[in-house]
């Protein structure tokens, strides 16, 4: 449903001209968001080599891993234990169900232990139909456990190898329930979690097939490894782009405090995978938004940042904190209020992450203050007088363009204030002369000369800001010194009329035949 989705709401005074593009640009980054989790290592698909339960006993992994040994080997054993397997699913006598445990081990051997398995091999033998045949209600634990297991990394093939899974969705699903074992429950989850991590299309095959409450439920206990588990899926399976999962999700009873208790209580890498759910709940769902900003998630989120070192942490967290700022307007007019404790603390936190190493952190940080420095007074006060500011001007000179553009969108927040409609936005004279003093126009117009139009726009606006407002008419003098009047000369015949229209109006208007003559 539309209401469910996020509407844009990004507030940002100095780009009158461009329109509020905030929840865009979070289901941009929701759907996007695989490039980040494979820099902090965490994979859409995983690939199984420890089975729940911790059963390595017959896959040294150091030992049994395939460096050189030809794939095609490895095919003609795969294809082999699947024709044993075959054999044990149709043996009725003495020891068959030991026979028939054997051969899924070998086969779920053979398909953990290769960086690569032979899942293409696996298919083509015809393995899919008989570990569903395994998946059957009664057959006991061990079978259950090694059939899920050989799904989850046949799941984690390719696009094609994954979508061969549609017959065992079903069951896989079935033993999601209290009924299963804690182990089964679990593979079965990891099972599901490659299948998400394939797309949009098997996405909506899993959640027409009831597969998400289910795994909300796993979450809800305090079992590390099986919560792990079915967050990381979860994680997958809402992703979107349609907000209808993420708003399912956190209507599940008690799903939103058992995400609370292991932001508050797990340990980092359970917070790692609950911290991706709350990143995809906050950019699609303004139901789950609002539940989250009214609950203890910000302070939580505030808390892990401030305490952990671990990259892999910090990015789900930090943009998690990002989407709830951003995507709540309640979350600054109510809860970030100048003066109380959670507002002072957030802003240290990104200070904490503009002073990192990491570009991802730097870039969050600066776009989560540009929501904060955008919004009253108060808060660009606040911004403006913290240690952030420092470190935000040395960033606009010697960050990647990604971050400097980000930068900018603070240190303009900052120098205006909020107005109504569309019109030229006031000054705050005191942050406008204060950063133009510490030597921020360089870096807007070095914007203004970059190929992006929203950035070189956004340097226009703010050398619009210096011609008008510096003191004594020193703004033209201060552009002409650093080169700007040739940086808005490059748009006269550009092809973009807005742009094209700004910089002409301003070198009109503040270099025309009169400029200089009272000099």
């Amino acid at each position: 449903m539309a209401e469910d989705g996020l509407t844009s709401h990004r507030r940002d005074p100095i780009k009158s001209s461009v329109g509020n593009v905030a929840a865009h640009r979070r289901r941009q980054n929701a759907v996007a968001v695989g490039k980040e989790r494979r820099e902090s290592l965490v994979r859409a698909k995983r690939l199984c080599r420890v089975g729940p339960s911790g059963d390595d006993s017959d896959i040294p992994i150091e030992n049994d891993m395939i460096i050189d040994e030809e794939q095609s080997i490895l095919d003609a054993q795969t294809s082999s234990a699947v024709e044993e397997l075959k054999s044990a699913v149709a043996f009725k006598g003495k020891g068959a169900m030991q026979k028939l445990v054997g051969a899924l081990r070998e086969l779920r051997r053979l398909l953990s232990k290769s960086e690569f398995p032979p899942v293409e091999a696996a298919i083509k033998a015809g393995a899919i139909p008989l570990l569903v045949q395994c998946l059957s209600f009664g057959s006991p634990d061990e079978q259950l456990l090694e059939a899920a297991w050989c799904l989850t990394n046949i799941a984690a093939g390719k696009p094609d190898e994954t979508k061969a899974l549609l017959p065992a969705l079903p069951l896989l699903i079935a033993h999601l329930g209290e009924k299963s074992s804690s182990p089964v429950a679990e593979q079965c989850a990891w099972a599901l979690g490659n299948v998400a991590g394939e797309g949009e299309e098997l996405r909506s095959v899993l959640l027409s097939q009831r597969a998400l409450p289910p795994l909300a439920r796993m979450m809800l206990p305090n079992k590390g490894s099986t919560v792990r588990t079915a967050a990381w899926a979860l994680s997958n399976l809402i992703k979107g782009p349609d907000p209808k999962a993420a708003t399912e999700l956190i209507r599940v009873d008690g799903v939103l405090d058992a995400i609370l208790r292991h932001l508050r209580k797990a340990d980092e890498e359970l917070a790692t995978e609950v911290a991706w759910v709350v990143v995809y709940l906050s950019a699609l769902s303004n139901v789950a938004t609002s539940l989250l900003v009214k609950s203890d998630a910000l302070q939580l989120l505030v808390q892990r940042l401030a305490s952990s070192n671990s990259l892999q942490l910090l990015i789900p967290v930090l943009r998690s904190l990002g989407n709830l700022i951003a995507g709540d307007s309640h979350t600054i007019v109510a809860v970030l209020l100048p003066g109380y404790e959670i507002t002072a603390n957030v802003i240290e936190v990104l200070g904490k992450c503009l002073k990192s190493e990491h570009r991802v952190l730097k870039k969050e940080a600066a776009w989560v203050l540009s929501n904060i420095a955008a919004d009253s007074i108060e808060h660009k006060r606040l911004v403006h007088s913290s240690e952030a500011v420092p470190l935000l001007l040395r960033l606009l000179s010697t960050a990647p363009f990604d971050i400097r553009k980000e930068v900018a969108y603070v240190l303009g927040n900052l120098c205006v204030a909020p107005t109504e409609g569309n019109g030229k936005p006031n000054l705050i004279l005191e942050h406008l002369v204060s950063l133009v003093g510490r030597g921020c126009l360089p870096g807007f117009i070095d914007l203004v000369r970059s190929a992006d139009t929203e950035s070189a726009r956004l340097g226009l606006q703010f050398m619009e800001l210096v011609l008008r407002g510096m003191p004594n008419g020193e703004g033209p003098k201060l552009v002409e010194r650093e080169d700007g009047i040739d940086a808005m000369e490059r748009f006269q015949f550009h092809e973009n009329e807005d742009l094209r229209n700004m910089a002409n109006g301003l070198v009109d208007r503040y270099f025309g035949e009169d400029y200089g003559l009272d000099a």
